[in-house]
């Protein structure tokens, strides 16, 4: 009887731990059910990094563009700026609450029939990179709840907010100040803008978008490029530079390429064909942010014809 009651008790303990273990793993895993929004429309109107800025430090802007409409746990249409139309994606559930769609990975942090807040994440092969690409955060409200409940629209609630403008205006002053210090470039949201005022010049902005090396829309404003044609020149010449348009418009060689031996005298020269043609014959535009104007990085090929 006593060897019963022992083997009972011990029956017991087993059967408790094993059910703690199993309630503990379950409590680890967060799988979210999107059934109970179903057929909601969601459209994002806030993205930002963990510190609720819009900008990056290079002057990188997250922008909402994403709208998406759940089918079920396993469907999701979304919307497709290219295609112009919402589009269907399986959505597959990795583990917690990470989920891949749209060939793009998410932790969902809050989902609720109003609202919805998705973190994005960078996953490398079978893991999540800890840096800033996995520090972005996705707001989306219901189309029922923008328009009836907080009587507005989603193109006014996607608008840059307080902290993006206070964030930016810091940025500019400091860019400003020291236009030359490559520790404090910013980029300009609205590039550098330059109007020929001759038929001598032409001064063309070159797209640097490319899919195929990743280079979204984005690079048009972080990397903008010009192709400068002058002719009649003094001479040929093709030299590609990179060069300083700072808040009032004046142009400043940066970086080009020449032997150690010839550098000062190349930069004289380069700085000469952007004193006498490019500042000369065009009207030139500082970029801007958020209407704040400061220096910003451009690359020049300049391009002479005799």
């Amino acid at each position: 009887m006593m060897l019963i009651r022992t083997l009972s008790i011990l029956l017991l303990f087993v059967f408790c731990g094993c059910n703690s273990n199993s309630s503990k793993q379950n409590a680890a895993k967060t799988e979210f059910s999107f059934e109970s929004i179903k057929g909601i429309r969601f459209i994002e109107i806030r993205r930002a990094f963990n510190n609720g800025i819009a900008f990056d430090e290079q002057g990188f802007q997250q922008e909402p563009e994403w709208i998406v409409e759940f089918q079920s746990d396993t469907t999701v249409k979304t919307y497709s700026p290219t295609r112009k139309k919402m589009i269907d994606f399986v959505v597959t559930h990795s583990h917690d609450a990470v989920y891949n769609f749209a060939k793009e990975w998410f932790r969902v942090k809050h989902l609720s029939k109003d609202s919805l807040v998705f973190q994005r994440l960078q996953v490398n092969g079978k893991e999540v990179a800890t840096d800033i690409r996995s520090n972005v955060y996705m707001t989306f409200y219901a189309e029922d709840y923008i328009t009836n409940k907080l009587k507005t629209t989603a193109e006014d609630l996607q608008k840059p907010r307080k902290q993006d403008s206070l964030f930016v205006k810091n940025h500019a002053e400091i860019a400003n100040k020291n236009p030359l210090d490559s520790a404090y470039f910013f980029a300009a949201r609205n590039p550098v803008v330059f109007t020929s005022n001759s038929k001598m010049i032409t001064v063309e902005k070159i797209s640097t978008v490319d899919k195929l090396l990743n280079r979204t829309a984005s690079y048009n404003y972080l990397y903008p490029q010009y192709k400068v044609i002058i002719s009649p020149a003094y001479k040929d010449f093709a030299y590609t530079i990179s060069a300083v348009v700072d808040q009032n418009g004046n142009l400043f060689v940066y970086k080009f390429n020449a032997d150690e031996d010839y550098k000062e005298n190349r930069k004289k020269v380069l700085q000469g064909i952007l004193d006498v043609y490019v500042s000369k014959l065009t009207t030139i535009k500082p970029g801007n942010t958020l209407d704040f104007t400061h220096s910003t990085l451009v690359v020049l090929n300049l391009i002479g014809k005799k």
